[in-house]
């Protein structure tokens, strides 16, 4: 490990960064709007009106726009895997692959389907069928997120799988622990909901800008109204699920948990830091615990160990597993060396015995087991502060929406500029979950700096530069043909014809 180039690592964790972070300006917008316009196309299944059927078709084109360019970014960030990070692929394929491979073949494939129909089908299936491909391609692009971040969260928090020195791989001995992981289960719905925000915000951002020029006025009030409200549920959602995502953190990722607080010495009835010496006495403990007396380590407790863990245990030391893990790397080594004698069982036996802090052996400082505390700290805030201010918003906006034109300027420019500020936030959860698990690829059981494949910096560093210029000319691509398709604005009323459309329910 030894021979690694430190650049060949930050080069690589730049690149899928910029992958991650280009692929998630796209994600979230697809799945929050997909469920919005299904919900506008529910409205003129429902009432039969025809200004919801503008409504509707009018945000399924801009979904469409979204929607081909997030599937390239994505592509690009799955082959990733393999091209940077071939030990981790070759350490964790059997449980890793799995809900890749489902995500792809079942959910991709089912909301490619149905997208389809939902772009092609109008006039030429009933209302009802078309009604079902939009939610139904709603439901793949939710199922498919689900699987990605079943096999995020196994990252986080590995479970149901054992590790077998012959193929040096951990195999999947429990597909259900996996697949139902608590934390995969909360990070989908506070993913999900985050999502559903920026959708909201993508509406009620657009329908101001509409109202700010004095333009399909009618229309942008309906869609004021409607993503302000769906905003309200999914930001409160996400706030709920967020609480639950403190508490796991707490539980499986204290490091993590201590890093969002800057928390160096921690002890009962922590208080939680607003900013500076701005503090909520009893909070920390509560989020974390659930208690307001609950006890939260701070960095230097996780490193000293000692403390009582939730489930009545004490904490190790860091030093001690590091030890544990370089006494499993030894094992290892020993097992491989013996293989096909008597000797390999009794090395077996003694991997299997430290096998958890296989991934200590590889920390050469205790150092290495601290995140970066700033940027994990001033991205918690970031996330909480502007969720919680869209949460007031869209309140705001729903009200004034309700009262009808005119509303305020200011207001609407507080409208517009809530798109970025809901991106804001969601790439700074991605932060908080992302950045502040390092050193881990996987909690505990591989490093990044054993993740890594053997490739020339230099190479990686080209392709970065590479990447970087096909994704800036992909998101102005796709952001210049949705301006276009907004400054054309929604389908004008015509006349009501007799078809088999207006007058078919399914």
């Amino acid at each position: 490990m030894n021979s690694i180039d430190l650049g060949l690592i930050d080069w690589s964790r730049a690149q899928f960064a910029l992958t991650a972070m280009f692929h998630w300006i796209f994600v979230p917008l697809t799945i929050g709007l997909s469920i919005i316009m299904a919900s506008m196309e529910t409205a003129y299944y429902v009432t039969g009106r025809d200004y919801w059927l503008r409504t509707a078709k009018f945000w399924m084109k801009l979904f469409g726009v979204n929607f081909a360019v997030g599937v390239a970014t994505g592509l690009i960030l799955e082959f990733e895997f393999g091209t940077n990070w071939s030990n981790y692929s070759q350490f964790v394929g059997d449980i890793f692959g799995a809900p890749l491979a489902i995500e792809g073949i079942v959910a991709f494939f089912m909301e490619s389907t149905f997208v389809a129909v939902m772009f092609f089908g109008w006039r030429k299936v009933s209302r009802g069928f078309h009604l079902a491909s939009t939610w139904l391609t709603s439901l793949g692009a939710m199922i498919s997120a689900w699987w990605i971040l079943v096999a995020n969260s196994w990252m986080q928090h590995p479970v149901g799988m054992t590790f077998n020195p012959e193929t040096v791989r951990n195999e999947m001995t429990d597909f259900a622990a996996v697949a139902l992981s608590p934390v995969a289960v909360t990070k989908f719905f506070h993913t999900v909901m985050s999502c559903s925000v920026v959708g909201a915000a993508f509406v009620v951002g657009v329908s101001c800008w509409y109202l700010l020029r004095s333009r399909h006025t009618d229309f942008a009030l309906r869609s004021l109204k409607v993503g302000a409200l769906a905003g309200i549920i999914a930001a409160l959602a996400t706030a709920l699920t967020g609480d639950r995502s403190g508490v796991e953190a707490a539980t499986y990722q204290p490091m993590k948990l201590a890093a969002a607080e800057g928390l160096r010495d921690g002890g009962k009835g922590a208080a939680l830091t607003i900013v500076g010496d701005i503090k909520v006495p009893r909070m920390l403990s509560v989020l974390a615990t659930h208690d307001p007396d609950g006890y939260v380590p701070g960095i230097n407790d996780i490193l000293s160990g000692g403390y009582t863990q939730g489930d009545g245990t004490k904490a190790l030391p860091a030093a001690e597993k590091m030890e544990r893990g370089r006494r499993a790397l030894s094992e290892f080594s020993l097992y491989r060396r013996t293989m096909g004698t008597p000797e390999a069982e009794a090395h077996a036996k003694a991997l299997e015995k430290d096998v958890k802090y296989f991934g200590y052996g590889f920390i050469k400082d205790e150092a290495e087991l601290v995140p970066n505390v700033p940027m994990v700290f001033w991205s918690f805030r970031v996330m909480v502060g502007v969720g919680s201010f869209l949460v007031l918003w869209f309140i705001v906006m729903f009200i004034l929406a309700r009262r009808g034109e005119p509303i305020w300027r200011w207001a609407l420019i507080i409208g517009l500029l809530t798109i970025p500020m809901a991106y804001v936030a969601g790439e700074a959860g991605w932060i908080v979950a992302e950045v502040g698990r390092q050193p881990w690829a996987v909690q505990d059981l591989l490093p990044l700096k054993a993740s890594v494949s053997a490739l020339p910096t230099e190479d990686v560093r080209i392709t970065f530069i590479v990447f970087a210029i096909i994704f800036t000319v992909l998101l102005a691509a796709g952001v210049t043909i949705m301006c276009r398709a907004i400054g054309k604005g929604p389908e004008e009323p015509q006349e009501r014809t007799t078809d088999t459309m207006t007058n078919v329910k399914a």
